[in-house]
């Protein structure tokens, strides 16, 4: 493999990594769903009475693909009736943190207009 087409792979993979976390920062449901589990509401049935018009199928949805890019973790109890948590991992975490500055800097700019 020469440089070029190992430049080519990074760059494609960058790019892949960019357009994931375009995926959740661009979905109000993502960041809803992040900042619920943050605030300690792990079960799907919390976050959908938690997190207002946020239906079933897109919390659902939601929940798979946050588990995917490895911001959150899932943890399925061998319980009758099943339960199911999540948690933020450590770049859920930091994702959060991210999103809580940029928050923080909205309320900054606003009480300074």
């Amino acid at each position: 493999m020469n440089k070029t087409s190992l430049k080519k792979t990074s760059n494609r993979s960058q790019r892949s990594i960019y357009q994931r976390l375009e995926d959740v920062i661009g979905c109000k449901w993502s960041v809803s769903v992040l900042m619920a589990v943050r605030a300690g509401v792990t079960r799907p049935g919390n976050l959908e009475r938690h997190i207002r018009g946020i239906s079933t199928k897109v919390l659902s949805e939601r929940l798979r693909k946050l588990s995917q890019y490895n911001l959150l973790s899932r943890t399925a109890h061998p319980e009758v009736p099943p339960r199911t948590e999540y948690t933020l991992t450590e770049a859920g975490r930091e994702l959060v943190d991210i999103i809580e500055r940029i928050h923080a800097l909205d309320d900054k700019l606003r009480d300074d207009e």
